[in-house]
């Protein structure tokens, strides 16, 4: 997988080195030198996913890219926004494909969306995104060098896996490459190796998955709002396409270690990098 030069944690490891502090350079450097997803959120990604994938492919590697620009998107929490209605996400997933061409790329499709949906988002209309998931399927499967994974949540979130799974099929899951779990949460993998395999079983086909392991490394915290910017998490394994499990494609970085998930504990807004929370992840 491809391992963008310029991210934010990148930016800081030469930033610590110029300023001597060479032990906290070397520990931001165990979160820069791994591949990590590029969240997509602006309505016009098409430019945007060019660049990426161009550049991935000069150096033969793949980029893993996030759709995240879904109407309504994260209930109006901290990471809302997304398209104004249906048929500018349409647009958006529009742009998106366009910009793929025929370079390789594997895309988490929109985060939290379908779980959000089935728990009760009050603007979520669970029919009409439903259908925007599978139309985003079908457009960016249309290229033959994409894999497309349809977010599913995570283990302590849907409990009801066969509801959860006919809202996946719903999604387009039967036409993309299976779905992702645990994006930006903290479950541990045999945790979620274990919910996987019973939600592919209700499925009724045979999915595969991947596993967001970028802060899993400690499981999750069992405090209060244990998904926004917990304290005493860790980093988790490295991403690898070599999981030695059948249907699990691959261990991923998606959500960005280091970048905040919202103005909780003292955090910038979601998706600023925090160089302190950073820091606490690499102890």
């Amino acid at each position: 997988m491809w391992t963008d030069p310029d991210t934010p944690a990148a930016r800081q490891v030469a930033a610590y080195r110029d300023a001597g502090r060479f032990a906290d350079a070397a520990r931001i450097e165990r979160i820069a030198r791994e591949p990590q997803a590029t969240w997509l959120t602006g309505a016009n990604p098409g430019p945007e996913v060019r660049r990426l994938t161009t550049a991935a492919t000069v150096v033969g590697r793949t980029p893993v890219l996030v759709a995240y620009h879904i109407p309504h998107r994260d209930c109006g929490a901290f990471s809302a926004g997304g398209a104004d209605s249906s048929r500018e996400y349409r647009a958006y997933v529009d742009s998106f494909a366009e910009g793929l061409g025929d370079r390789s790329a594997w895309v988490i499709l929109e985060p939290d969306a379908v779980p959000q949906a089935l728990a009760g988002c009050a603007n979520a209309g669970l029919k009409e995104r439903l259908g925007l998931l599978a139309y985003a399927v079908d457009r960016l499967k249309a290229h033959k060098n994409v894999r497309v994974y349809v977010d599913a949540g995570h283990p302590g979130w849907i409990s009801d896996l066969p509801w959860l799974a006919r809202a996946l099929n719903k999604a387009g899951l039967p036409r993309a490459d299976g779905f992702s779990l645990n994006v930006s949460n903290f479950h541990t993998t045999p945790t979620l190796l274990t919910y996987a395999r019973r939600l592919a079983q209700a499925t009724g086909h045979t999915p595969h998955f991947v596993f967001d392991t970028s802060r899993n490394g400690n499981g999750p915290y069992t405090g209060p709002d244990p998904w926004c910017n917990p304290p005493s998490r860790t980093l988790g394994p490295p991403p690898t396409l070599h999981t030695n499990t059948p249907s699990l494609d691959a261990h991923l970085w998606i959500k960005r270690p280091g970048e905040s998930d919202g103005t909780c504990r003292g955090g910038p807004p979601a998706g600023v990098w925090w160089p302190e929370y950073a820091l606490s992840l690499t102890p």
